[in-house]
């Protein structure tokens, strides 16, 4: 034996030498794939000589691999995993064909090889790239066979596979009903494991994926089942996994209790991830509202397991943002619910991506408004701004990002002298971005942060109206004021908006017979563009003083407690009675005479009340005082 050891190191001397003398080459000449293919392994031995010194001709390596880039990465993949190098094309049979002239040379030490160390004789000599495609991608080449022991585990993870393909367990009523007595007892962890398997082969028949590489053992083959499983898991089996791990609901405490802290955890922990992996797939895949509504309650009940793992966290976000921004009412509420449980119990890794993109997705869904659609954004509006509300901090640079945006394609439309360069501006997108940042600055206010926000929106607001300041584009002027009097009002925030609709009475000539009469009246708050058409009807002047007379009401009310009320409504005063003097049309005469009426009757209370004031007009905390006082007598 010890004769034998000594020839074995002999051996590998005088092969190490050979091969160093035949292949020496110089590192800085070799390229990548030649250095992590050449050997560098220190501790050479009996099993690996052939393969460590693997050595190339300059400018022939590439021939010799004889691979194709991509099973060249699956091979350098498997080696770096393995810390193995690999052999080049027709190693194998060299090897052979080194032993056997061994055989001849010295058939003491074959016959010594043969007895203590056979593997090293029975070399496989089919040398093909093509015999590693039969195998599978999934399995390596026999030439890393006597790699490692993570190397047999995926071995037998695919034999696994292979066998459970062939023969699946077909669940029937009767073994869910097993189950479910079963769990009602006791859930035992095997237990838990055969429902979760049984779900997750549900999930793969509406969804036609098996949900990851790890093999499952059922399959669901008709609807009754599916329901049933479904139903199963959906209803019952949280219960008892919560009666399991001993979680105690919490009463009154904001603070969850993380089920990752229970001393039976680990046991339920991979079952309880496939289930919740599954789950997110269902939701992918469901169509029906009042389906993906109980499976959403369900996710909400089960919220503090999806926290304990931060992928099936991110994957459900997704789901529940594109849920929250295309689904049916109810199924809107419930993922806003979920996102917001998320940003409150784990701020500081969910709230700036889920922020990014829920305006993202907002922006995406804003495209198009009509009656139907507009309810939809109105709500998308209100729950991002409750979103936003959590931390004005973190908020403000989102919100000055996105208000720069806008300014730069503002601006961008102004300098640009291209036929059509407005409609960078000028789409709903846009508008209903502009809405957007003045609901979130007013319904934040007061806040020191976001206040120095209001001035740059403003400014992007009052550009926009003056892009274009045409008839036709009426309806989107009306639509910015709109925003700048939510803005002004919440904020007590000083606009001068009265220009902008007064500009409105001496650009349209009201006493002009339409061309012709339409019976259909023009719903100013789902369009931005008037046709030409639209501008010769009479539904168009109707509609015009219809908003006109609102938009002033509305504002001047919001001004109607200011001490400065009959200074700033004088501009107004005389050019409604302007207006008046030149109109025909007894309709819009007497709107307008009404509206004249009431803004002279608060601006005479308004002069007499502050004539009895004993302060000055520097005094501003007096003056605010005043204001305030006479705002609540109303």
């Amino acid at each position: 034996g010890h004769c034998g050891s000594g020839r074995v190191t002999h051996i590998v001397e005088t092969v190490e030498m050979s091969m160093a003398v035949r292949g020496k080459r110089k590192l800085a000449d070799l390229n990548v794939d030649e250095f992590l293919t050449s050997g560098f392994d220190s501790d050479y031995d009996s099993d690996s000589d052939g393969e460590t010194s693997v050595t190339k001709e300059k400018g022939n390596s590439r021939k010799e691999l004889g691979l194709d880039n991509g099973k060249k990465k699956k091979i350098l993949k498997a080696n770096k995993k393995e810390q193995k190098i690999t052999k080049k094309k027709g190693k194998a049979s060299e090897h052979k064909d080194q032993l056997s002239r061994l055989k001849e040379k010295d058939p003491e030490f074959y016959k010594f090889l043969e007895e203590n160390d056979r593997s090293l004789l029975n070399f496989d000599d089919v040398d093909s790239s093509d015999d590693e495609e039969e195998r599978g991608a999934h399995q390596l080449p026999d030439m890393l066979e006597e790699a490692s022991g993570d190397d047999e585990e995926e071995e037998e993870e695919a034999q696994i596979l292979k066998s459970k393909k062939v023969d699946l367990v077909l669940v029937t009523l009767k073994m869910i009903e097993n189950w479910k007595a079963a769990t009602e007892i006791d859930l035992r962890p095997r237990l838990f494991h055969e429902v979760v398997q049984a779900f997750k082969a549900a999930v793969a028949t509406c969804s036609g994926e098996s949900g990851g590489t790890e093999p499952c053992k059922y399959k669901v083959a008709d609807s009754a089942v599916f329901n049933a499983v479904v139903s199963f898991c959906i209803r019952d089996l949280f219960g008892c996994v919560q009666k399991k791990l001993q979680i105690k609901p919490q009463k009154g405490k904001t603070k969850l209790v993380l089920p990752s802290s229970c001393p039976l955890w680990g046991k339920l922990r991979l079952d309880i991830k496939a289930y919740l992996s599954s789950l997110i797939q269902l939701l992918s895949c469901l169509t029906e509202a009042s389906v993906v509504t109980a499976v959403l309650q369900h996710v909400n009940a089960i919220m503090p397991y999806f926290l304990s793992f931060p992928k099936q966290s991110r994957m459900l976000l997704k789901q529940a943002i594109t849920l929250w921004s295309t689904g049916e009412e109810t199924v809107r509420v419930l993922a806003f619910l979920i996102l917001i449980k998320f940003c409150r119990h784990k701020q500081d890794a969910y709230l700036n991506p889920v922020l990014k993109k829920m305006y993202i997705s907002y922006v995406k869904n804003a495209k198009f408004t009509s009656p139907n659609v507009l309810p939809l954004i109105n709500f998308m509006q209100r729950s991002l701004t409750e979103i936003y509300a959590l931390d004005p901090q973190v908020s403000y640079q989102h919100i000055f990002i996105y208000i720069r945006q806008l300014a730069i394609h503002l601006r961008s439309a102004l300098t640009v002298k291209k036929k059509g360069s407005y409609q960078s501006v000028y789409n709903w997108q846009y508008i209903h971005c502009l809405y957007l940042w003045c609901r979130v600055l007013s319904t934040l206010h007061p806040s020191e942060v976001l206040q120095p926000l209001i001035y740059p929106l403003v400014q992007v607001l009052v550009g926009c109206i003056k892009l274009v300041p045409t008839v036709r584009f009426y309806p989107l002027r009306i639509h910015c004021i709109r925003a700048m009097m939510l803005l002004s009002e919440s904020t007590g925030t000083f606009i001068p908006l009265l220009p902008f609709i007064l500009e409105i009475f001496q650009q349209v000539n009201f006493s002009k017979k339409p061309g012709h009469i339409s019976m259909k009246p023009i719903n100013f708050s789902v369009i931005l563009k008037l046709s030409k058409a639209n501008l010769q009807e009479k539904a168009f002047r109707d509609g015009l003083i219809e908003e006109l007379y609102d938009l002033m009401l509305e504002y001047l009310q919001s001004q109607a407690h200011s001490i400065g009320f009959p200074e700033l409504v004088l501009p107004a005063v005389l050019q409604l009675k302007a207006f008046l003097k030149h109109c025909k049309i007894a309709n819009y005469c007497k709107q307008i005479r009404q509206l004249l009426e009431k803004i002279q009757e608060n601006s005479e209370y308004i002069a007499s009340k502050r004539q009895r004031a004993a302060f000055g007009v520097a005094h501003g905390e007096a003056v605010e005082q005043w204001e305030k006082q006479v705002k609540e007598e109303g």
